[in-house]
Order: C-alpha cells, then sequence, then structure tokens
C-alpha cells in the first residue's frame, strides 16, 4: 500500500508516520507538506520507505496529482473548517481511502454530504480518528453497546490535563489553541431534544457519571455531538464536554467574551493562553477516582426496561501511582496520532471494507480492540510494558 500523508510531519501527523513506518502492509509513506525542507528532515529521521514532496494544497492540480498511484491518503492537515472537505473530495475524485483527524464540527457536517460520492466512488473514508474525536467516539460507543436503547451520549476530555507536543509549543499562536478559540467563541451546533441546534459554548451540562459522583462539564464545539445522531437515531442529546477545573473556565469564559466582542483578536487570545500556560504550575494532584475523568464516553438509556447509564473512560486517578505517571506522561501527539496510525494499519491490511464517509461510530471499527491496539502502541512508543496502558481503561454501570 502507498500512503500520502499532507501534512505528515506536523505536531500530530508525525507520531502517526512513526509508527506507520514501520507496517509490513505499507510499502511506501510520501511526507507531502509546503514546507518541503521540514518534510524531507523528517523524512530522513525515518526508514527508507518514506520519503517528501513539496504540496501546496490551495493548489487543486498539484493536490490531485499527488495523489496519483496512491492508496491511501491520510490527512493532518489543520485547520480543518479550511482543508478539510477538498482534501477528502479529491481523495474520492481520485479513488483513494481517506482518513483523518478533524476535529472541527463545521466541517464534519460537510464531509459527511460526500458519503454518497464515497460509496459510488467504493471510497472509504474515515473522519476524526484521533483523540477527540476519535477515542471518545469509540468508549460512548462501548456505552452504548451495554444498553437496549440509547437516548443521551455525552464525550468529554480534560482540557486542563493535555500536554501540547514541543513542536507545536515553539508556536506562539499554535494549532490546538486556535482550535479551542474557534470552538468556544460564537455558536456551536449541538443535538439537543432531538434536533440540532446553535447555542453558546461553554455552558455548564451536568453530568450523572455512574460511579462518581456527579460532575459538571462545559459545552464544547467538536465533531462528535454531530456524528451520534447520524448512526443512532432515536437520541435525544449528544453534547461534547470539556473539563478543566472551574477557575480555568472562569478565565476562558472571560478572555472568550473579549474576542466575541471583538475587543481581542483570536490570534491575540490565543498568545494570552499559551502564556498562562506556561506560567501555569504543577497541577495539584487529585486525590480520587470522583474528578471528572480524563478522557470518556457516556450513554443513557434504557436496560431491562429501567433507567441505566454506562460509562467508560481513561480515569483522572487510577489508585495505581505507577499508571498515573504513565498516563500523565501521554502527550496530545501520542493520544491524537496514534489512534490514526492504527486506523491507517486497517485500511492497509484490508480491515475496512466499509464505504462511505465514516465517523469512527459507524460500527467499521470493533472499539475495544481498536483502543487495546492504540494502548499496546502507545506503550511500545514510550517503552511501558505492554497492555499496561490497556488496563488503565475503566467501565462503570449504574446497575
Amino acid at each position: 500500500m502507498k500512503i500520502l500523508a499532507i501534512g505528515g510531519c506536523g505536531s500530530m501527523g508525525r507520531y502517526a508516520i512513526r509508527a506507520a513506518q514501520h507496517y509490513s502492509s505499507i510499502e511506501k509513506i510520501i511526507i507531502a507538506d509546503i514546507d518541503k525542507e521540514a518534510a524531507e528532515t523528517f523524512a530522513a529521521s525515518l526508514n527508507q520507505k518514506v520519503s517528501a514532496i513539496h504540496l501546496d494544497i490551495n493548489d487543486a492540480s498539484a493536490l490531485k496529482r499527488s495523489m496519483e498511484d496512491i492508496n491511501i491518503v491520510v490527512n493532518t492537515c489543520g485547520p480543518y473548517f479550511k482543508f478539510g472537505t477538498p482534501i477528502l473530495s479529491a481523495a474520492i475524485s481520485s479513488g483513494c481511502d481517506y482518513i483523518d483527524i478533524c476535529d472541527d464540527w463545521e466541517p464534519t457536517i460537510d464531509m459527511m454530504k460526500l458519503d454518497a460520492e464515497a460509496k459510488s466512488a467504493g471510497v472509504s473514508a474515515t473522519i476524526g480518528l484521533g483523540a477527540s474525536p476519535g477515542l471518545t467516539n469509540l468508549m460512548a460507543l462501548i456505552a452504548i453497546r451495554e444498553l437496549d436503547e440509547v437516548t443521551t451520549v455525552y464525550t468529554g476530555w480534560d482540557i486542563g490535563g493535555t500536554s501540547l507536543d514541543e513542536n507545536a509549543m515553539q508556536q506562539s499562536e499554535n494549532a490546538a489553541i486556535m482550535h479551542g478559540i474557534e470552538q468556544m467563541t460564537g455558536e456551536v451546533k449541538v443535538f439537543q431534544n432531538g434536533i440540532f441546534k446553535m447555542i453558546k459554548p461553554l455552558q455548564k451540562v451536568k453530568v450523572n457519571y455512574p460511579g462518581l459522583s456527579d460532575f459538571s462539564g462545559n459545552i464544547f464545539g467538536h465533531p462528535e455531538a454531530i456524528t451520534f445522531p447520524y448512526y443512532f437515531p432515536k437520541l435525544n442529546d449528544s453534547i461534547n464536554l470539556a473539563h478543566g477545573g472551574q477557575a480555568n473556565f472562569l478565565i476562558l469564559k472571560s478572555i472568550m467574551g473579549l474576542v466575541n466582542l471583538k475587543l481581542l483578536s483570536k490570534v491575540n487570545a490565543a498568545n494570552l493562553l499559551s502564556l498562562l500556560k506556561s506560567k501555569q504550575s504543577t497541577q495539584k494532584k487529585r486525590k480520587d477516582i470522583d474528578y471528572p475523568p480524563v478522557m470518556y464516553g457516556f450513554a443513557h438509556g434504557i436496560k431491562n426496561g429501567m433507567p441505566a447509564s454506562v460509562g467508560v473512560c481513561i480515569p483522572s486517578d487510577t489508585k495505581d501511582s505507577d499508571m498515573n505517571e504513565q498516563i500523565k506522561n501521554i502527550g496530545m501527539g501520542e493520544i491524537t496520532g496514534i489512534p490514526l496510525a492504527c486506523g491507517i494499519k486497517m485500511l492497509a491490511e484490508g480491515r475496512i471494507n466499509e464505504v462511505g464517509v465514516l465517523a469512527p461510530e459507524a460500527g467499521h471499527i470493533e472499539p475495544n480492540g481498536f483502543i487495546s491496539d492504540v494502548f499496546e502502541e502507545i506503550s511500545n512508543l514510550l517503552g511501558l510494558p505492554i497492555g499496561s496502558l490497556s488496563d488503565s481503561i475503566l467501565i462503570t454501570r449504574s446497575w
């Protein structure tokens, strides 16, 4: 299989490509980037399968030419609201399978509209297979499958515990923070009371998470809220939530309020958030499991005729100090890029046969096995005992 990795030398894509270079099912990986020198430097650090080319994805003709004789297009080039749909469309018209880590809700809607076109072309396109979206979708899918009926899906993650890749931190307005600003200002789309609606982000939502004390999350614009209703039409609510401490969100709400009032530009807001993050002291140790999980999928509905809830998560405290340290060492690059690598492997080995534009929860990925594969790859990357991180996944039930 021949892979075109657009943006593959970036702070997320590089983790996926480092892993994918070792897969026997892949014979060639071409890293395509507007910065040819950066692409070549990264390619030179990998094995002989990997090469680099210059690509300006704003040049539609060059984009199409780059996909000639390619089997799988891997897209880690953000922002996805600008580049997601055009690259997917080019891949479909070129007959290439496709996979990305799209974390913007707006292009997710546009990309899902290409489903019929992808099916007609026989193309399999998985969108949003990173951490959130990605692992959160699959955690929620595990929870959903334990219920007879599902009415509510929440996915969530702790933005306070997220560590940025070193390359991203070198930029004053790194992509992750700019993405967050886009999802916390203006209005975002969620699914509430059986319909899609536009609402202001950062509103609080109470989560009656089984096995933990109730906690509140803050509404964050993300693809999970958009994609679950496609596959589970009886849903009443589908929302993505962010956590990170009340003080953090008071600061965020104040800064986003200034952006909404046009008193502060998004770029300056990103610079300010980067500065605040760099000045943060080490987080206080969380002493019990009742703190909101690091990352989770939650489902509420009916089980055996009774209301029931299931949560699947990476807990904030596993009661195992060694495990807690291992989880803390997982950065944004690993937890986002390695799920993508595992998806690339599945495509290259012919283990994804479904065609169309598919979110992670569409059913073409077996969630338990996939999550185990992801943590095995991360364990290899960090030099940890195989299986140790997989043991950190916690499933709790209300019954």
